[in-house]
């Protein structure tokens, strides 16, 4: 029954395949790794074009940290005075970005904790339009290769070595593929915390 469904929705993304771009891009806007790998499990079941998958990540999550440069460069952080944790985590991502914005903005979409304060934080800072656009345009194309070549991969695999038969076996490895993704980023966002 779960193999069924899976293929029931998998078709359906088939069937709206514009919708699901339109969908994907902007759901990228908030960096969403689970989903930029689906994406690439669902283009290698055939249901979404691979570089349709991609270009969607990497426009969604471009243009999401665009946005929330602006509002970081014209408001600053005193729009979050309601929000006292919030607004510390970003005025000391902003410090850090002043001296690491290349790393930060390169690898920030991976750890949960940081993945949609950063653009806020960049905002807030030094860092200049010009290089943080360049930048961001790098970082989003990296994170939405690695992403959706990830699920992708994960898909070629599972299709090569499950028959029909195990299908619900297959769907059971990609919710444990997830899962260990959100795990990873946890532990990660454990690591970041400490320093």
């Amino acid at each position: 029954m779960f193999a069924g469904d899976l293929a029931s929705f998998l078709d359906f993304i088939r069937q709206h395949g514009d919708a699901a771009y339109a969908f994907l891009t902007l759901y990228s806007m908030a960096n969403s790794l689970l989903l930029a790998i689906f994406a690439g499990y669902a283009a290698q079941a055939g249901a979404l074009g691979y570089e349709q998958a991609l270009a969607g990540c990497w426009a969604g999550t471009f243009a999401g940290d665009v946005v929330r440069f602006w509002v970081g460069r014209r408001f600053g952080t005193r729009w979050l005075g309601s929000f006292p944790r919030l607004q510390r985590a970003v005025e000391t991502a902003a410090r850090l970005a002043n001296r690491h914005h290349v790393w930060m903005i390169l690898i920030h979409r991976y750890p949960r904790i940081i993945r949609n304060v950063a653009g806020f934080a960049y905002g807030a800072s030094t860092l200049g339009w010009p290089r943080f656009l360049a930048l961001n345009f790098i970082g989003a194309g990296l994170w939405a290769g690695i992403a959706v070549s990830t699920g992708y991969a994960f898909g070629y695999v599972s299709d090569r070595t499950m028959s029909d038969a195990l299908s619900a076996f297959g769907l059971a490895m990609l919710v444990a593929f997830l899962l260990l993704g959100w795990f990873l980023t946890r532990r990660l966002e454990r690591v970041m915390e400490r320093d």
